[in-house]
């Protein structure tokens, strides 16, 4: 376990809708690149280079400022096999480590019972967001979630319909798959939880101090937010956030060139705002989306894909490339996409046990090999 004087926690970031692995961290030497993609493909001038064969796409250079200073993982080629190709079961299959059936525990949130086994903090997990996401849902285990900060206050007022309101919008989402009985179950014993935790965050804001000025976005909002919120040290270790839709089927050119404009200038904000606070040497940052895109563009976009890439970043992160880039040879391709070489379930265990201290057997469902990115 990395050794920090203050407790572990971690920032995920999911880009929902299928990031396209190819056009974040682009093969530009490889002529197989340039042919497949006459419409969507980064011309080589705009490519900011990290080395001969591999560069990042011309909007992550406020990012690549993190990768300059060694704290910023690449990891190549993640997913899993036999990708469905389907936003929702992929997402399911991410958040619950379940490829084979559908499953009911959240990773995240299984991290979470076993950081605070006795749940003596409502604020141990605080989701910012308009959804509770299935990586933290875990019957007993309260989640805060809060989509905007700075307007929460209105919570601890609100009437007791409203909160059933709430709480039914809960159920009504979680119905389908795990069934009516198992979702009143977990409402009934972490829905009020939720909302006091929710509660207590209104008070962050006013805790708050800073000259970093951070961008007009709705991803650097939400990572202003977490700041606020670390900040203020109500004990919060697990933080999830999402942002997207990088579903580009079409207009994808300067559909995913804004996408990665707001993210990296956020997350450059982010960090510079810990590290004025001397607050950052305990976080670590993964970000992560379903699947990758397919390698021959459409015409005007790219569809769902399999393989592709994630990213860890931090004071305690060991920068670098990890795994493999998968081959774009025809005859290497499954469906027209790149296949994963990098089980997903191998970087959350490093992530789990690593970082947390965690046995990460019963959070991913198995051993997977892990990667050596955290110092």
């Amino acid at each position: 376990m990395t050794s920090t004087k203050k407790d572990p926690v971690i920032v995920v970031l999911q880009m929902s809708g299928g990031n396209d692995y190819l056009n974040t961290t682009i093969p530009y030497a490889d002529g197989i690149y340039r042919d497949s993609r006459p419409v969507v493909g980064v011309p080589e001038d705009r490519v900011i280079k990290i080395d001969d064969q591999i560069g990042f796409h011309p909007e992550m250079a406020p990012i690549k400022e993190l990768y300059d200073a060694g704290d910023m993982a690449i990891i190549h080629g993640v997913g899993y096999a036999d990708s469905p190709r389907s936003h929702f079961r992929s997402m399911d299959i991410w958040h619950t480590c379940e490829p084979d059936k559908i499953g009911t525990e959240g990773w995240l949130g299984k991290v979470t019972r076993e950081l605070d086994p006795n749940k003596e903090n409502v604020l141990t997990a605080v989701s910012f967001g308009a959804a509770l996401p299935r990586a933290l849902a875990l019957p007993g285990v309260p989640v805060a979630c809060v989509d905007d900060l700075d307007n929460y206050g209105l919570l601890p007022g609100i009437a007791n319909e409203q909160r059933n309101k709430i709480l039914d919008r809960f159920a009504r989402m979680y119905s389908p798959t795990i069934g009516t009985g198992a979702v009143m179950d977990y409402l009934g014993q972490t829905g009020l939880d939720t909302l006091e935790g929710a509660d207590i965050l209104k008070d962050a804001p006013k805790m708050y101090s800073s000259t970093v000025e951070y961008p007009d976005s709705t991803i650097a909002k939400k990572l202003k937010g977490i700041a606020q919120v670390h900040l203020a040290n109500f004990g919060t270790r697990v933080f999830y956030c999402d942002h997207g839709s990088f579903d580009s089927h079409s207009n994808q050119v300067g559909m995913h060139d804004k996408l990665w404009k707001d993210v990296s200038e956020g997350i450059r904000a982010f960090f510079a705002d810990l590290r004025e606070h001397n607050a950052s040497e305990n976080v670590i940052m993964f970000l992560f989306s379903e699947f990758g895109r397919r390698v021959i563009d459409n015409g005007s976009g790219t569809d769902h894909g399999a393989g592709g890439v994630a990213f860890a970043l931090g004071d305690q992160i060991k920068g670098g490339q990890y795994g493999e880039f998968p081959s774009m040879k025809p005859e290497h391709l499954e469906q027209g996409d790149v296949v994963p070489n990098v089980d997903f379930r191998g970087v959350y265990s490093t992530m789990v046990e690593e970082w947390f201290g965690l046995d990460a057997n019963p959070i991913v469902n198995g051993n997977f090999e892990k990667l050596a990115y955290m110092k």
